[in-house]
């Protein structure tokens, strides 16, 4: 499974987003979609963490916090639905999401 992280400020870089969840356990992969027409991150994200009680335990910490002057939505990502709708994803191993993103 992984974590959906929303409202993140258009300049948080994966490597910020890792040192924030590496504080809740092992970060295993962040992935932050770019606009295709505009080249330019699209304001929310995905980590991946080694347990399900790292996952658990940084969304609960952080989901509502206050980060990079934006108050941050996380929660666990939920799979595509058809039609491409999304609100938070499964990005892992999902070929249309690397299409599409």
């Amino acid at each position: 499974m992984s974590i959906y992280i929303g409202n993140l400020s258009y300049d948080a870089s994966q490597e910020d987003i890792s040192a924030v969840f590496a504080e809740y356990g092992t970060v295993k992969q962040v992935h932050l979609p770019i606009d295709r027409e505009t080249g330019k991150k699209r304001g929310f994200g995905f980590v991946e963490m080694s347990t399900d009680a790292e996952e658990d335990a940084a969304i609960t910490e952080l989901d509502g916090a206050e980060w990079m002057g934006r108050q941050l939505r996380v929660n666990k990502a939920r799979p595509r639905t058809e039609g491409g709708a999304r609100s938070g994803g499964d990005w892992k191993g999902n070929d249309s999401f690397s299409r599409r993103y």
